[in-house]
């Protein structure tokens, strides 16, 4: 009688290694990826604000001479972009005075905005005395 020797066959550890490399590497790229989108420049200098419709909106304006104003529906004061405190916005707003005593304010406000922060607003641009404001609006169709 012959007897066979019995073979055992071992898992190859190739593939578990291989399957380990691959998932690592999946999740590094969506990391990274994930990353790159909520850090994009782009991104966060958009600032969504659902602007009063009107029928008669300007829409020439010299860029040079120009500051703008955001106030959006979550509470914040953006300048030119970036979010400022109320005291913020006057320091900056005296400094931009004073090199340019024309200057012209557009203001950005959100439908939703409480008016107690646009009266604020205002009333820094009045202390100033900026005069020449408007009042950005989406055409109405």
């Amino acid at each position: 009688m012959k007897i066979r020797p019995t073979k055992q066959y071992m898992v190859s550890l190739e593939s578990v290694a291989m399957t380990d490399i691959v998932l690592n590497m999946f999740i590094f790229f969506f990391i990274s990826f994930s990353l790159l989108y909520t850090f994009n420049p782009t991104k966060t200098k958009h600032i969504k604000v659902n602007l009063p419709k009107a029928k008669h909106v300007l829409t020439s304006q010299n860029k040079s001479e120009t500051v703008q104003i955001t106030l959006s529906s979550e509470g914040p004061i953006y300048l030119e972009g970036r979010i400022v405190t109320l005291r913020e916005l006057e320091d900056q707003l005296s400094l931009m005075v004073k090199r340019n005593s024309s200057l012209s304010v557009v203001l950005q406000i959100d439908k939703l905005v409480v008016f107690k922060n646009v009266v604020r607003v205002l009333d820094v641009l009045n202390g100033l005395g900026i005069d020449r404001l408007r009042i950005a609006a989406e055409e109405e169709k």
